[in-house]
């Protein structure tokens, strides 16, 4: 896995943590093996169209690169040809109607992507769904992949709101993380967006001080019409009003399970998203100062039936701890103080 860091400074637009600045805005990596990268960033003016060919030809040796690991990566994990099991899982899925109607630009864009890069617009838009790849494969073997972590830290009086993240994935993608800026226009405001080459989203902020982060509860029911994750990302930050963002989060009906933890200016929110509900969730003694989350719901109960009893188990404290829910019990354990004391440090 590659590790990726992500803090957001709400109240100043910050994406922050160790290594360079932009304007007003920093952006700093923090990497598994404790080295810092040179995370490229890179503009994107335009329409959407032309910001996809921009990013396809800036970074056209990157994305044939990484397209090729990620292929290379299926084969292993399947054992069958890559090209014919991408074919599959596109027939599988129909997010055409729901993506046209909440983010109808993002199509212009992957043309854009594809045309610049040189890529199939197929391999384009299939390369964008990494959770609906992900929650594909669990329908047919139960294998899960998640190890991230979120943290929302309310504002107060020492220090702005907070969201972060630990964002990991497979190896395939290390090396080719970039930061995507879009400038505001007249109808979005300025953007900066944490990627892979080749790729629209994973997480990121707003020049109105929203900003997202994300990590998988494979547990939760999925939908093949919902709205793909990389699309929910860019849709909540192309949005200009907080209560715009957070409507959206809550009312839009998603493909994946997904845990969402929204920042808007001072306020941070989670939410547990599965194809048929949203739920809010709130973790401790029930304050909305600070929130996390890791890989298994807690208050969504819109479970996958193979994924039944686990789940039950985990709410009545029986099971045996797995990964998701040793992180949560340090998150807890660290975290259990007022938000005035939580720090940028403390959370990286």
């Amino acid at each position: 896995m590659f590790t990726s860091i992500l803090l957001l400074n709400l109240r100043r637009c910050v994406i922050s943590c160790i290594m360079m600045s932009c304007g007003f805005f920093s952006f700093q990596l923090i990497q598994a093996q404790t080295t810092a990268k040179a995370v490229p960033v890179l503009e994107l003016n335009g329409n959407a169209y032309e910001r996809g060919l921009q990013h396809g030809k800036a970074l056209k040796q990157d994305i044939a690169a990484v397209y090729a690991k990620w292929k290379e990566n299926i084969r292993k994990e399947t054992k069958g040809d890559p090209d014919s099991v991408l074919n599959s899982f596109r027939n599988a899925i129909h997010f055409e109607s729901i993506t046209r109607k909440y983010a109808p630009a993002l199509f212009d864009e992957m043309k854009g992507l594809a045309v610049g890069s040189g890529q199939s617009y197929e391999d384009v838009y299939a390369f964008q769904l990494v959770d609906e790849y992900w929650v594909y494969l669990n329908r047919q073997n139960n294998k899960e992949k998640h190890h991230c972590s979120g943290i929302g830290v309310k504002a107060t009086a020492d220090h702005p709101a907070y969201i972060a993240q630990n964002m990991d994935l497979e190896n395939y993608m290390q090396g080719y993380q970039v930061l995507l800026h879009i400038p505001a226009t007249v109808t979005e405001p300025e953007q900066y967006i944490l990627s892979c080459a080749g790729l629209l989203a994973l997480n990121g902020m707003n020049g109105k001080g929203i900003g997202l982060c994300v990590n998988t509860l494979m547990e939760l029911e999925s939908s093949t019409d919902g709205l793909p994750v990389a699309f929910v990302v860019r849709a909540v930050l192309a949005k200009q009003d907080g209560k715009d963002a957070l409507h959206f989060l809550q009312t839009v009906k998603h493909s994946s399970g997904q845990n969402y933890i929204l920042g808007i200016a001072d306020s941070v929110y989670d939410f547990e998203a599965s194809a048929n509900q949203v739920v809010r969730f709130i973790p401790g003694s029930g304050s909305n100062q600070v929130v996390y989350h890791t890989n298994h719901a807690l208050a969504n109960h819109d479970v996958k039936p193979w994924y039944k009893s686990s789940h039950e188990e985990v709410l009545a404290g029986t099971s045996k701890p797995r990964n998701s829910e040793i992180r949560f019990a340090s998150l807890e354990r660290r975290l259990n103080k007022p938000a005035s004391g939580i720090t940028a440090e403390l959370i990286k």
